[in-house]
């Protein structure tokens, strides 16, 4: 499982356009903005956090005439869920794929490109992992549904770092990306304190 620092102030912007709307649903756009901004958050910044909720499908638009009204998303949690299986089932395929791809284009990329790759690849099967991590919990948190999957992943980090250690610029590119790596591993909290 990797460790994300979540944007807080992106979550404390959208928690306060979601209360508004979830306390005055009946307020169109217009007026909701007049609540929000500039006490909260600038125009802009609301119209971001708005999208950015409406993205997540967290809320959704209602018209009536040309008003907007917006509403939280009903079933939200189910609908979570389908949002995370599809994207995580995407990645997933879209990552072996890549890696497939990868065992011959490797040894023809310059070092920069196979350390920016290898990173941006291994942030990408480790937060796919988790994904799995989250339906497993969700689903059954007493049995493990996406078993292959986690298997199969082990297998593609397997098939990553077979990739670097058979390549001439093994001894730049391999402390490079464990020292990337490591930023995303537990840390020990109980030394930190």
């Amino acid at each position: 499982m990797t460790y994300l620092e979540p944007n807080s102030e992106l979550y404390e912007r959208e928690r306060i356009v979601l209360e508004y709307i979830k306390n005055n649903p009946n307020m169109h756009h217009n007026a909701l903005m007049k609540m929000i901004v500039p006490e909260y958050m600038a125009k802009t910044t609301f119209e971001k956090t708005r999208n950015s909720l409406l993205e997540k499908e967290i809320i959704l638009v209602q018209k009536k005439g040309n008003m907007k009204f917006y509403i939280p998303t009903l079933n939200y949690t189910i609908r979570f869920q389908q949002h995370i299986e599809r994207i995580t089932n995407t990645s997933f395929h879209n990552i072996k794929n890549y890696i497939k791809k990868l065992e011959t284009d490797y040894q023809h990329k310059d070092v920069s490109e196979k350390i920016a790759l290898t990173n941006s690849l291994l942030k990408n099967i480790l937060q796919t992992d988790n994904g799995f991590t989250f339906l497993d919990s969700n689903k059954n948190p007493k049995k493990t549904l996406y078993r292959d999957e986690h298997l199969e992943i082990q297998q593609l980090i397997h098939r990553l770092f077979t990739i670097i250690n058979n390549d001439k610029y093994f001894g730049t590119v391999y402390p490079t990306v464990m020292s990337y790596l490591s930023t995303n591993m537990p840390k020990n909290y109980l030394e930190s304190e």
